[in-house]
């Protein structure tokens, strides 16, 4: 059941709200009851999927989790592994943006896995 991020108090709604919501459309590629993937609407790579808890509840980015979230973040690593494998057999990257300064664009915790093309070193 959808529940509006911003009632965590950690701030306003996001773009991914509106996804979760129903309101915008989406194109799932994985969706379990805590996690959804989807694909990025203005991708960087071939293949760029967004993983995202479905209940914000304060991770609005990577360094404001807390020590009962741990499940979680570890479950957006391995769901963000398997869709990996599966889109992007030959390789990927995942990537975690956090705050001004790591380009982090909406704070609604969310992990990048971008493939399907050789990728360059260093990324920024």
């Amino acid at each position: 059941e959808y529940k509006s991020s911003d009632a965590d108090g950690a701030g306003p709604e996001t773009a991914f709200d509106n996804i979760l919501s129903g309101k915008w459309p989406s194109t799932k590629v994985y969706e379990d009851s805590t996690v959804l993937a989807f694909r990025d609407i203005n991708p960087t790579a071939p293949t760029h999927i967004l993983v995202i808890p479905k209940h914000r509840d304060g991770l609005t980015k990577l360094s404001n989790a807390r020590d009962d979230q741990e499940g979680i973040l570890g479950h957006l690593l391995f769901v963000a592994q398997s869709v990996g494998k599966q889109e992007c057999p030959e390789g990927f990257r995942v990537v975690i943006n956090d705050g001004e300064h790591g380009a982090q664009s909406v704070y609604h915790l969310h992990l990048h896995v971008i493939g399907g093309r050789q990728l360059g070193w260093p990324p920024g």
